[in-house]
């Protein structure tokens, strides 16, 4: 009796390697008698759908995707290498786990017929990226796939990606990922860093599939990244001119910061801006803005990079904004953009975050939410926010933009104690907003937030 038959009858197993094992047994056997082919056939074309709705994606996902996909690809035979080392890689199991290490399993595929380059880089593609350390246990091959980074850019060729939200909360020395729905996170490799960098103040943003935190360690100013593809940290590239208390905002694939507090001889505020470009991990450097401030907040709206509020030289509270327009190649100022909010020492730089080219912020003194009327130069109420950001000045809640989403973090307005997880989908025209909650307490993880930042590969 041959294994499929022995094997019929046993209760279904969750196990990816098992399922996906099965799989292309079931379809060695329809295809027994049939010539090989190495062409993308319509044979291929079927198995194709069939793995990729393995992968939790849903048909009208991949007949969209597939109907747009580039041209042939072949990776080149550095990502092919018989015995990579996979080691740099944890897995998530269950809602929210820890981290442990990975090793592929690697079985006997013999006697499976192998997927070609091509064909293994668009499924690993048009799967769900919260579902890829599956592949990590799946075998080393799939491993070196994912790790190549051909897979995002298959992935922003096709217009298919996700957002992820990577936050630092007080008390914990690692970072955590999570996805979109805050259904599953997944620990982050310990930074290597000294004692001084992961004590002080940092800030953070991504650009592509790379996290950049800036600090200071003994040595002096430093940049660390993070890099999704090899799931490690890397330290540099520096800044052209160091700082820290920076704006900064992400552009898809680039990411823009501007201003901030010197960190070289003087310490003086700075005007000075500059541009991240995560393909080449190089920094380039921008025109000066109109204004010199720190403790401001950035922005990218209408294809703009935007800088509000903050503080001068003289620690003055700053009402204006300015934007930087690439086409242009040059600033320009807002004049009282901020005039109707209130100021205070100690104060967070001001919590904003942009949907759908509509610009929102969090008032920390009164916790209400406002949206900003670009012909007026005003803003709107839009009530409040069930977080407790007025209980540190805005300090420790984090206010993003999550796709189509507002998504803001913090104490609970209710208990006060616990971290809280918010989402909504914002209306400007909408008279009252619906918040839903996504997460209570649960992941255990102080309610008070150093960084978070959120991205999108």
């Amino acid at each position: 009796m041959s294994k499929e038959k022995e094997a019929e009858g046993e209760e279904g197993r969750e196990d990816f390697c098992i399922n996906d094992h099965d799989l292309c047994k079931e379809k060695e056997t329809q295809a027994d008698g049939e010539e090989e082919r190495e062409d993308f056939s319509t044979n291929d074309h079927d198995l194709f759908k069939e793995l990729v709705l393995a992968g939790n994606c849903s048909n009208n996902l991949m007949d969209s995707s597939y109907s747009s996909l580039p041209q042939k690809r072949r990776l080149s035979q550095a990502n092919r290498k018989e015995n990579p080392s996979c080691d740099d890689f944890s897995s998530s199991v269950g809602r929210f786990s820890g981290s442990t290490g990975v090793e592929p399993q690697d079985a006997d595929y013999s006697s499976v017929p192998s997927l070609s380059d091509e064909l293994e880089v668009l499924i690993s593609a048009l799967v769900p990226r919260s579902e890829y350390w599956k592949f990590y246990l799946l075998n080393k091959r799939f491993y070196s796939v994912l790790k190549s980074g051909e897979v995002f850019k298959i992935r922003k060729e096709i217009g298919f990606r996700e957002s992820s939200v990577f936050m630092l909360a007080s008390g914990d020395k690692s970072w955590w990922a999570f996805d979109r729905q805050f259904q599953s996170r997944r620990k982050l490799p310990e930074l290597p860093s000294d004692q001084c960098f992961e004590c002080g103040d940092k800030e953070s943003f991504c650009a592509g599939t790379h996290l950049i935190v800036s600090g200071r360690e003994y040595e002096g100013p430093v940049v660390w990244r993070y890099e999704l593809e090899t799931n490690k940290w890397f330290k540099g590239p520096p800044m052209i001119s160091p700082r820290c208390l920076f704006a900064s905002a992400t552009c898809g694939t680039f990411a823009f910061v501007a201003g901030g507090l010197g960190l070289q001889d003087g310490c003086e505020v700075l005007n000075s801006a500059e541009k991240y470009n995560p393909e080449t991990k190089s920094w380039d450097r921008l025109p000066e803005m109109c204004k010199k401030r720190k403790l401001s907040s950035g922005c990218y709206m209408d294809n703009k990079f935007y800088v509000i509020g903050g503080r001068n030289d003289d620690h003055e509270a700053l009402t204006c904004g300015e934007f930087y327009d690439e086409c242009k190649k040059g600033w320009e100022w807002i004049p009282d953009m901020l005039k109707d909010f209130p100021s205070e020492t100690f104060q967070s730089p001001p919590l904003i975050a942009v949907v759908d080219n509509e610009l929102y912020s969090l008032e920390t003194f009164s916790n209400e939410l406002r949206v900003y009327l670009k012909r007026t130069n005003t803003w709107k109420n839009l009530g409040l926010v069930p977080v407790r950001a007025d209980s540190n000045r805005g300090w420790g809640v984090a206010f993003k933009s999550l796709g189509n989403e507002l998504l803001v973090i913090g104490a609970s307005a209710a208990s006060g104690e616990s971290m809280s997880i918010y989402t909504c989908c914002p209306d400007p025209d909408a008279k009252e907003l619906q918040w839903k909650l996504l997460d209570w307490g649960k992941n255990r993880l102080n309610h008070f937030i150093h960084n978070c930042s959120v991205m999108v590969a």
